[in-house]
């Protein structure tokens, strides 16, 4: 019996094709080998991070590692504060040894003092809460007749292990002041007071007593009708829309104002393109940058301050330090091109989300410089563009960089 030939054709088409996966292969390889600094600024991906605000709100209310006998940080009679015509803005002075008997004269009682200012309405957005002299004060203006409105977090109203947390939303339950959660994943990471439509407050600061005595927080206090009438419309989208995140409607009423001669920009994410704007402001940079980072791990806002340097603008800036030896932070990209950064050196946790330019701009508020908090979470941002709260922030700059250069001890990164 005759064996029939097997066809030529199968073993070439075969062939064909493993010479093909080969080529794409090492074409892969040559491409995924190319150094990611070379990579046009269009082309930059950034990776999702999730920023550990849960973490630092843990560390802010736990002891920290105990330092050496007889060291000890912070300067209980350090200047933490500045006024203007139109803005007050506070710093936190975390003290260890800490004393919670000393726990006292803090960003609280400046909130406490908006509060009581309030005759008509107060719109609170918190992600982390458990003051009680801030609950108290929301009580008082309720029970004076004022509407009184909040939004937070659905991992705060559930955190039911801190006792601290529950009493002060059942306090606000029994004064009938509504509250809501985000219903979420992604967090809903504002920290602002809106005044009867007049007044507002924001800055990196939870109203907690962790993030009050222990972590470097800012808060400002503006009077302004106009960015009054963007943080309602904002918070009105969480309150009454019930949309949040990337889900909101875009658009600010007033993104763009002027108070006391001096320009003032506002943003929102998801919705408002925060990171964009962010790196608008540090391309015009032409003598320096300085930065103070919880979170710093959104690539575009990090090749942005590199682009920057590599133009001979001065840089410099300090991470906290949880988190900076990841693959993600931009630390390590930063100094391994020689920028004068640094992790930071406070006990628990240093909190700030700060960009000064050139001394005559600051970029502050809720805001990481994440893909997170670009996309995905609820924050707010303002760009402020005044020498005189520049030189105010570039003091608490100093006071941050002088720690960090000099640590009581080595934190765990």
């Amino acid at each position: 019996m005759t064996k029939k030939k097997k066809k030529p054709g199968v073993p070439i088409a075969i062939s064909a094709l493993i010479v093909l996966l080969i080529a794409a292969g090492v074409l892969a390889a040559v491409i995924l080998a190319k150094p990611k600094e070379e990579a046009p600024s269009a082309a930059v991906v950034t990776v999702d991070v999730p920023d550990d605000e849960q973490g630092a709100s843990e560390k802010g209310r736990a002891t920290p590692a105990p330092l050496p006998a007889g060291v000890t940080v912070g300067d209980k009679n350090a200047n933490t504060s500045a006024k203007s015509d139109w803005y007050e803005v506070y710093f936190t002075n975390p003290i260890y040894p800490d004393d919670p008997k000393n726990h006292k004269g803090g960003l609280d009682e400046q909130l406490v003092k908006l509060i009581d200012k309030s005759t008509k309405t107060l719109d609170i957005a918190d992600y982390d809460f458990d003051l009680a002299d801030v609950t108290d004060a929301m009580v008082r203006a309720k029970g004076r007749g004022v509407q009184v409105r909040m939004v937070t977090d659905s991992d705060t109203l559930n955190n039911v292990k801190n006792k601290e947390i529950q009493d002060a939303f059942a306090k606000l339950k029994k004064a009938t002041i509504p509250y809501i959660g985000d219903e979420r994943g992604p967090i809903m990471h504002n920290k602002f007071t809106v005044v009867d439509k007049t007044w507002i407050s924001t800055g990196s600061w939870n109203y907690t007593d962790g993030d009050t005595y222990h972590l470097n927080n800012n808060m400002i206090i503006i009077n302004s009708p106009q960015l009054a009438e963007n943080y309602t419309a904002e918070f009105e989208k969480m309150f009454v829309k019930k949309l949040f995140g990337p889900n909101k409607t875009k658009g600010v009423p007033n993104p763009v104002i002027t108070i006391g001669g001096m320009k003032v920009e506002n943003y929102f994410a998801a919705e408002d393109g925060v990171a964009q704007h962010i790196i608008d402001n540090l391309n015009g940079a032409k003598e320096s940058i300085y930065f103070l980072a919880f979170s710093f791990t959104h690539d575009g806002i990090g090749t942005a301050v590199r682009d920057k340097a590599k133009a001979g603008v001065k840089v410099g800036g300090v991470f906290e330090t949880t988190g900076s030896s990841t693959p993600y932070s931009e630390y390590t990209k930063m100094k391994k091109v020689g920028l004068d950064v640094y992790t930071d050196g406070n006990p628990w946790v240093m909190h700030h989300k700060v960009f000064i330019i050139d001394g005559q701009t600051v970029v502050f508020g809720s805001f990481n410089f994440s893909d997170n908090a670009d996309k995905s979470n609820d924050e707010n941002v303002l760009i402020v563009h005044d020498p005189k709260l520049a030189k105010v922030f570039t003091d608490e700059y100093n006071r941050i960089l002088t720690l960090a250069k000099n640590p009581p001890a080595k934190k765990k990164s």
